[in-house]
């Protein structure tokens, strides 16, 4: 079954999890640390993507983004691709780096920013890394030190506190119960089991085939009985492929239900959903399309 495309709309924030493939401990050298470092930087100054925080253990990495215009399949590519190219080079070796997908969990900015930067700063903590928050690769020093500020963008979060480092530094100290809360299941960490975060923190659509079906032909201005033609016309292909998209986020709909609809075969939905700028290429305003 094809992947589903990722969600992207401008100002999706996510929490993104990258794995050593098989666990390796890609990131055990500093040096390694600071590669991965350097190339999300140069990256966010081309995509002009917003980083809120990021922690680098031994094996993994969790990484806080808010994307603009370019998706964030884009910019993990590129950040994955040329860090696994000087990886291997360095080592002489071939293959994977990483695990093939990283993780991303779409998250609500309002309820779960602050909750989740506390909780990327602490995974250190609950690894018995360090004893406070003190440790070396997280963004936790740019919040409260100004000479360390790099890559960070501190100015939204720390506005939240009114600038106020005691009260920001409270915060991150506490226990993070009430993320735990709202996430239903938490998130093992460091030599851990990564498990998916409750669909509190997902979108579903709740439309049922037909409904996307003339959802999507009137906003396109398209004859609804145009959908089933044969045609090589590229707004009817649009159309489909759009509908397809909508249909992937309703779990109660296939791909076989949706090939049926078009008179297509099962392969030519996944053809379309395989292609990762589904998202880019609508610009799926995902909020009108919930209930």
């Amino acid at each position: 079954m094809a992947r589903k495309p990722r969600v992207h709309f401008e100002g999706a924030l996510y929490h993104v999890i990258v794995r050593g493939n098989n666990r390796e401990f890609i990131f055990k050298d500093d040096h390694w640390k600071q590669n991965y470092l350097e190339i999300i930087k140069r990256y966010k100054e081309k995509f002009g993507f917003k980083l809120y925080g990021y922690v680098i253990m031994d094996n993994h990495a969790h990484l806080i983004i808010e994307v603009t215009h370019i998706p964030l399949s884009k910019v993990m590519q590129s950040i994955q691709q040329v860090f696994t190219q000087k990886y291997n080079r360095k080592l002489r070796r071939t293959g994977h780096v990483f695990e093939q997908r990283y993780k991303a969990i779409l998250c609500d900015k309002d309820q779960y920013l602050l909750g989740l930067i506390r909780y990327v700063h602490q995974n250190p903590l609950r690894a018995n890394i360090v004893v406070g928050l003190d440790y070396k690769w997280s963004s936790y020093k740019e919040y409260i030190d100004e000479t360390s500020r790099y890559i960070t963008d501190i100015e939204f979060p720390f506005g939240l506190f009114d600038n106020r480092l005691d009260r920001f530094v409270t915060f991150m100290t506490e226990e993070d119960t009430e993320f735990k809360k709202v996430t239903v299941r938490e998130f093992s960490e460091d030599i851990d089991e990564y498990e998916e975060i409750s669909r509190t923190q997902t979108k579903e659509v709740k439309l049922d085939l037909e409904s996307i079906v003339e959802l999507v032909c009137e906003e396109m201005n398209l004859d609804k009985s145009k959908i089933n033609e044969p045609t090589r016309l590229r707004k009817v292909a649009n159309a489909r492929q759009l509908i397809a998209y909508i249909a992937s986020y309703n779990p109660r709909i296939t791909q076989v239900e949706v090939a049926n609809r078009f008179d297509l075969k099962q392969n030519s939905i996944s053809m379309m959903l395989s292609k990762e700028d589904v998202g880019e290429k609508f610009r799926i305003e995902i909020e009108k399309l919930v209930i």
